[in-house]
């Protein structure tokens, strides 16, 4: 049986990324408080509840998907601007992009009942057009202990690189177990899974997942998060929901208004009120470099 390998919570990015590279997952253990997580779950608990079984076998019957954290919690702001988990996303994106963004936030709720979902990428929500790249850096903090018994997720060890048409053996397949506050750390090209919860009590996790910043989102920052609600967020945070440029001339927008009355080219950040020195489509030289790196 394969096994995910579980790191202390100071683990440095370069090791975190050569291992995601090799494995597709890893586990960082005890990362949050108790505390952390009972601030959090005051936080998004009425949202979670409030929200509706899925409505097919993939987002699951007996499961709830709650997005839209980014305006809806800032204990989950939090999690998503952690420095040591940016840091390693930064570091094991970087071969591919100039810029990393915000991708998803997903409360997930596995109740009593639910079947095993179906083996898959992540990076299939682009189709299978991105064999040659990774376009993901994805985590899922455990709210609750994860377990055999509660759906902990299913994950295949040294699956990143496999053909998209490779068939799983349910003995290549392992689960990350993890204590609430821990967090599965995984790619957008390992194999995975939810699992089946055949205990009494719900398994709940945050989805948070990052991507390339050239990559159109699975949540769609700018209206879960529109520029009147983005204007109270750090800089951070602005720059991750996609209010900035994602390379050279990707991103940039011309405002309406009167002729004259706005620069013709701007940054999105624009929209939010900030002040722009001149027109610019962003930095070509850089974004070159960035993709010959690559």
């Amino acid at each position: 049986m394969p096994t995910i390998k579980h790191l202390p919570s100071n683990t440095d990015s370069q090791i975190i990324s050569s291992i995601l590279a090799e494995d597709g997952a890893l586990i960082l253990d005890n990362v949050v408080s108790d505390a952390f997580i009972a601030s959090l779950r005051e936080e998004t608990d009425p949202y979670m509840l409030g929200t509706s079984n899925g409505a097919d076998d993939f987002s699951g019957f007996k499961t709830t998907r709650t997005g839209g954290l980014l305006s809806r919690s800032k204990k989950c702001q939090e999690l998503i601007t952690r420095p040591d988990i940016l840091s390693a996303c930064e570091t094991f994106l970087a071969p591919f992009c100039e810029a990393v963004q915000l991708h998803l936030t997903q409360i997930i709720r596995i109740q009593p009942g639910e079947t095993a979902q179906a083996i898959h990428r992540d990076k299939w929500a682009w189709g299978k057009h991105l064999s040659h790249l990774e376009p993901q850096f994805n985590t899922i903090w455990a709210l609750t202990d994860f377990t055999a018994e509660n759906g902990a997720t299913r994950v295949v060890p040294g699956s990143p690189t496999w053909p998209d048409n490779q068939s799983i053996r349910e003995d290549q397949i392992t689960q990350a177990e993890m204590q609430a506050g821990s967090v599965l750390i995984y790619s957008g090209s390992v194999f995975h899974g939810g699992g089946e919860n055949r205990s009494q009590e719900d398994r709940i996790g945050i989805n948070i997942t990052y991507a390339l910043g050239w990559l159109r989102q699975e949540e769609n920052q700018y209206l879960s998060c529109p520029p009147a609600l983005a204007k109270q967020l750090p800089d951070t945070l602005q720059k991750l929901a996609g209010y900035a440029m994602g390379q050279y001339a990707l991103g940039y927008y011309t405002p309406p208004g009167a002729p004259g009355e706005h620069p013709e080219v701007v940054s999105p950040a624009y929209a939010l009120g900030k002040a722009v020195e001149h027109e610019s489509m962003g930095d070509l030289d850089k974004a070159l470099s960035t993709t010959q790196s690559g």
